[in-house]
């Protein structure tokens, strides 16, 4: 069988939803590893064909993408969909049915695993819920046969009367170490670059899925976030974390180093648990030369840690500290509080590993203007090597979600999906929706027009094409 991986182009001709961290528009383009894995399982199967299309990397239009389909005779399509990327997926499915009206298309992500009634569309589309790798290996199985997945834990489809039809959900992959690395040759020549690591050949990787916390706004990487709401149904609570072990990983960033990667984004949720084990993760990183960054909390950050990041060629880490104003944070239930973030920065800058900080405006009914206007005067003062502002998006499957939808705060009244790097939905009782877009325009451009903002990236370029990378993502980033 002919089985192929799908990225369609972006239909309403804005910038593409971005699929891994699954709540923004592109920025700059990276491998969805979370498919590639998935593609990685169904390539053991030396019979079958495996094909991965990236029209959003290949600039593909509307005319393109048609032509494709037309003369491509694949037996099944998968799809990688988030709550930014259902429209766009929809449309996708209507251009494969002028051609192939009967094909089985397969969706995975947290779009689908929440949507379930809206990706349904037709008796030939099947949704993949949650954790995606043994499920979608099962279902290609019995779609092999042309049967229905009457049996299969962890898949939603139409029946012959059209009804919705649930399966029962599937426990929790137990050993990561069991899955096969990423298929990113399946990416063919693509070159990915990260403007905040300015090393390439560039890709991303995991090792652990999900978060323990209990932020009530967030929104985990759109894999986490799968699992996350799929397991919540059945469980009314987060699910456990999986971690892969060191071992694992190094065989893994061999790999990588030998196909002549030099630069790596974990994808983590949450990267650093304890010293022992941030330790191998950065001894493994200094082995194989790679540069690297993650994502972090501000409460993790000790002294050895930031010290055993600085000597290991990390770039950048990522802190999503949401408010320096305590009652929000508090009220957010973030378990951090400013002193935590003052901190972990100090620690962080000591030894010279480069700070990126994610502020959340609206995450809290406390939110006024003055919060948020005191929040980017803080983040200045610290001299940070970049700040990222986001509007909170009421996402389903949050405890923010329930508390938004019980007091009327959400626009329209109910949630549709939103880019949290420029839109709003929320209507908060000291902050509308249209003054929470116009501050986060004013801080980006307050923070990334700074001249110390700008001095201390150009000190940091190495070459014109960093430059022009960097320079890419920042129009993006402010201007869509």
């Amino acid at each position: 069988m002919k089985l192929s991986f799908i990225v369609p182009p972006c239909f309403d001709h804005k910038q593409a939803a971005e699929r891994t961290a699954g709540c923004t528009r592109v920025v700059y383009l990276a491998p969805n590893i979370y498919e590639l894995s998935v593609a990685a399982v169904l390539e053991q199967n030396a019979d079958d064909t495996v094909e991965y299309h990236d029209f959003v990397y290949h600039h593909t239009n509307e005319k393109e993408f048609d032509n494709f389909f037309a003369a491509d005779k694949s037996d099944i399509y998968f799809m990688w969909t988030v709550n930014l990327s259902i429209p766009t997926d929809l449309s996708a499915i209507s251009v494969i049915r002028r051609h192939r009206p009967d094909v089985p298309i397969v969706l995975m992500g947290p779009g689908p695993t929440h949507f379930i009634k809206k990706c349904l569309v037709d008796k030939n589309v099947y949704i993949v819920r949650g954790e995606p790798e043994a499920t979608v290996a099962e279902l290609v199985e019995v779609l092999r046969q042309g049967n229905k997945p009457e049996n299969i834990a962890g898949v939603s489809y139409l029946d012959e009367s059209g009804k919705i039809v649930n399966n029962r959900p599937r426990p929790l992959i137990k050993d990561l170490n069991s899955l096969p690395f990423a298929a990113r040759h399946l990416a063919g020549d693509a070159r990915y670059h990260n403007p905040k690591l300015k090393t390439s050949p560039y890709t991303t990787l995991i090792t652990s899925r999900n978060c323990p916390f209990q932020c009530i706004y967030c929104v985990p990487s759109s894999l986490s976030f799968a699992r996350e709401i799929e397991f919540r149904r059945e469980n009314g609570r987060k699910p456990t974390i999986g971690f892969r072990s060191l071992e694992n990983v190094e065989k893994e960033i061999a790999m990588l180093a030998q196909q002549g990667y030099k630069a790596i984004g974990f994808m983590d949720d949450n990267f650093i648990w304890n010293e022992e084990r941030t330790r191998g993760l950065c001894d493994i990183m200094v082995r194989y030369n790679m540069v690297w960054g993650c994502e972090a909390r501000v409460d993790a950050i000790t002294e050895p840690i930031a010290k055993m990041l600085g000597e290991s060629n990390c770039r950048y880490v990522d802190l999503g500290i949401e408010s320096f104003n305590d009652d929000i944070l508090a009220y957010i239930k973030k378990g951090i509080t400013s002193a935590d973030i003052y901190r972990a920065i100090e620690l962080l800058k000591k030894y010279n590993v480069p700070v990126k900080l994610n502020v959340l405006i609206g995450s809290s009914p406390l939110e006024t203007r003055e919060t948020v206007i005191h929040t980017l005067k803080e983040a200045k003062k610290l001299d940070v090597d970049q700040v990222m502002f986001n509007i909170v998006s009421p996402f389903p499957g949050t405890e923010y979600y329930k508390i938004c939808k019980e007091n009327g705060w959400i626009e329209g009244d109910d949630y549709v999906p939103t880019d949290v790097q420029r839109e709003s939905i929320l209507r908060l009782p000291q902050l509308s929706a249209r003054e929470m877009e116009k501050l986060l325009f004013r801080n980006n451009l307050s923070f990334f027009l700074s001249r110390r903002f700008i001095s201390k990236q150009l000190r940091r370029f190495r070459s014109p094409g960093e430059f022009i990378a960097a320079l890419k993502a920042l129009k993006l980033k402010l201007f869509g």
